[in-house]
């Protein structure tokens, strides 16, 4: 009877051959998909600021921008009522019917900058403000670490309006309030106490 200890040497040979025909069947398990950063929430509105933008447009306003906007150390607040249901396609910005730019002044929030149907200070009409009354405007801004808050205005007729230009409005640290710009928008304009002295070049 033949002995089994001679076939014992031949099986550490056949696990290699095992072990690398095991290995070429298989393919590498995928890797798990990393986890999908999330858009991290914008700040709330804090509720001293909201007060103040519903206490002078009306609730539900909204607050587009606040803070040390005019770079003087005064701190204000950007708001407006935005026109529900804005138009998705070609419109860039926000349409809104109204817009104010609100100052802390001694504890008192008041307006210095007004877009209704116009654009107004303290002063009168700002250059550029459109003669014929507006009912809603397509408003963008942008803030400069040096200049301040730039807000674009755009009268808006049967949206989108074409060949229009936006109305500059910035922050004028020589008099102290909120002015127009002309189309280079490097020189600021001055108000007008009534409509008809006003710079209407729009387009």
């Amino acid at each position: 009877m033949p002995s089994v200890y001679k076939f014992l040497p031949a099986v550490p040979l056949c696990l290699p051959l095992i072990t690398v025909a095991c290995g070429c069947g298989d393919s590498p398990a995928p890797k798990p998909a990393e986890p999908v950063a999330s858009k991290p929430a914008e700040p709330a509105v804090p509720a001293d600021i909201q007060a103040a933008a519903d206490g002078s447009l009306g609730s539900e306003t909204a607050v587009v921008a606040y803070g040390d906007l005019a770079k003087t150390g005064t701190q204000q607040i950007l708001a407006a009522n935005v026109v529900p249901k804005t138009p998705k396609e070609n419109i860039t910005g926000t349409i809104v019917s109204r817009a104010a730019i609100l100052e802390n002044q001694d504890g008192q929030w008041k307006q210095i900058f007004v877009c209704d149907e116009y654009l107004k200070n303290a002063k009168g009409y700002l250059g550029m403000t459109p003669l014929d009354p507006v009912s809603a405007w397509r408003i963008q801004n942008e803030q400069d670490a040096a200049q301040g808050l730039t807000v674009y205005f755009t009268p808006v007729k049967g949206m989108p309006e074409a060949h229009v230009l936006p109305i500059a409005v910035r922050w004028n640290p020589k008099v102290k309030r909120y002015q127009s710009l002309d189309r280079t928008y490097q020189q600021f304009l001055s108000e007008s106490a009534t409509l008809s002295n006003i710079r209407t070049r729009l387009k």
